[in-house]
């Protein structure tokens, strides 16, 4: 064979080669994406965010159109496959912490976690000291038996002299 027809021969196989080479590459391209990630799975992300623009509501209530825009941005982060963790820490660097449902055990925010218990902690102990404090504190009440009277209060004797003065005039 002469080097003209190994040419002709030579380039469309290489062509052919070359195109299932490429619709290989491509099949197995589309093969590898993911499928959409369901609503659903967007919520499960966004309810751990706060929208940035409103305050106090989650991303995956917030009616503006800043919110369905991050909910589809979160939609095409799941579908590159990144994970929730790596999601929360993206839109951290974007608006910072406050984006957050429950701020970070860094920092001041420990404070957060730590405090609550110990102030409700410490009023129970106050509550028992303050009752218990009480329940020592507390004088008996000895009443005289029926038909005896107190002679040391002089008030008492008072209260008895004026009702006898009382019974004289009655009859």
């Amino acid at each position: 064979m002469n080097t003209a027809m190994k040419k002709h021969i030579l380039l469309p196989l290489i062509a052919l080669f070359i195109g299932l080479l490429w619709t290989g590459i491509s099949y197995f391209s589309v093969q590898a994406q993911s499928p959409t990630p369901s609503d659903n799975e967007v919520n499960a992300v966004a309810k751990n965010l706060y929208c940035p623009v409103c305050e106090n509501i989650s991303l995956d209530v917030c009616p503006t159109t800043a919110c369905a825009q991050w909910r589809a941005l979160i939609r095409e982060k799941l579908a590159a496959g990144w994970s929730e963790d790596q999601i929360k820490d993206y839109f951290v660097a974007q608006y910072g912490d406050r984006v957050l449902s429950t701020p970070p055990t860094r920092g001041l925010n420990w404070l957060v976690y730590i405090l609550p218990p110990l102030i409700f902690l410490g009023g129970v102990y106050l509550v028992y000291r303050v009752l218990r404090s009480m329940k020592k504190n507390k004088p008996a009440q000895i009443t005289p038996p029926p038909g005896e009277s107190d002679q040391t209060d002089p008030y008492f004797s008072q209260l008895e002299a004026e009702l006898e003065q009382h019974r004289k005039r009655g009859e």
